[in-house]
């Protein structure tokens, strides 16, 4: 599902901000860039995953959902990561989430999971 571009910008904006989270999903804490995703709502959504639910020690996570309304913003992190980091990604989030480009506030096109 990569690019193959050797970075993946991928914006975040919930667990995967988490210390704990990139540690075991990345197997390093991954800097970023703060960035604004427009269009979008963020909103909550149960997690049944219990080794997800357990490593971020919420069972229930953020999601956003699309809305085209250019006043619905999500704030979050964009991560740089390898091709492999991101299909690690794709590991660890459940299959509420699907993983789409997008383009951020900043002009950058990124990834980020939105709601199915």
């Amino acid at each position: 599902m990569s690019s193959g571009s050797g970075v993946e910008p991928l914006f975040t904006y919930g667990t995967l901000q988490l210390p704990q989270v990139q540690l075991d999903t990345f197997g390093r804490v991954v800097d970023g860039d703060d960035d604004v995703l427009p269009g979008y709502r963020r909103e909550w959504t149960p997690i049944d995953d219990d080794r997800v639910a357990n490593l971020s020690g919420m069972d229930a996570h953020p999601i956003v959902r699309f809305t085209g309304d250019p006043r619905d913003r999500v704030f979050g992190r964009v991560l740089f990561l390898t091709a492999e980091e991101l299909d690690a990604a794709d590991e660890y989030e459940v299959s509420l989430y699907h993983r789409v480009s997008v383009s951020l506030s900043s002009g950058r096109h990124a990834w980020v999971y939105v709601g199915r």
